[in-house]
């Protein structure tokens, strides 16, 4: 029933005064949530930054930015934490596509133009499904992607990430970067 019990909230039982009370605690976070959105995001190569309106979210990226590492993108992984995920990058924009072969968890893949712009959310893949996973909605007229984050499935809406959303990474060329980070 839990999915990912960092994220569930937590019951708890409290004794107070002598009666017995619940308490529902607040999810936690994985990932750093960096307030307000005005501020300049990290500029490592492990961190990919997600800009909304009024935060950023920052998550923990594995870089996977040579053929064989996209091919076995999060294969045979068990877990992904929240605040985790892995960044593909690829030399050009381009058409891309995924699936689910030999992923045993839930992902979210959010698929990026080459000005860092989210462009196409893919909510809550399914594992080990060998459907295609198009990267761009049939009538987008620029389909080229040039980054794909894989981020655990769920997060995105619960996070509230949609397209048009922004994202920072030194590997999107800063003269070219919607948001540039330095």
């Amino acid at each position: 029933m839990w999915r990912n019990s960092v994220g569930a909230a937590i019951l708890a039982g409290m004794v107070a005064g002598g009666t017995l009370s619940w308490t529902l605690a607040q999810p936690v976070l994985a990932q750093v949530v960096v307030e307000p959105a005005a501020m300049q995001p990290r500029c490592e190569n492990s961190v990919a930054v997600i800009r909304q309106d009024s935060r950023h979210l920052e998550y923990q990226v594995e870089i996977a930015d040579t053929p064989e590492t996209r091919a076995r993108g999060l294969m045979f992984r068990r877990d992904l934490p929240a605040g985790q995920g892995m960044l593909f990058i690829y030399e050009e924009p381009q058409p891309v596509s995924f699936w689910m072969r030999n992923t045993l968890i839930p992902l979210d893949l959010l698929f990026f133009d080459q000005h860092g712009v989210l462009r196409h959310v893919h909510p809550n893949a399914r594992p080990l499904d060998e459907t295609s996973i198009p990267g761009a909605a049939a009538d987008d007229p620029r389909p080229e992607r040039l980054m794909v984050l894989e981020i655990g499935g769920g997060e995105a809406a619960r996070l509230g990430i949609r397209a048009g959303q922004m994202l920072a990474h030194p590997a999107l060329e800063a003269r070219k970067a919607a948001w540039p980070c330095h």
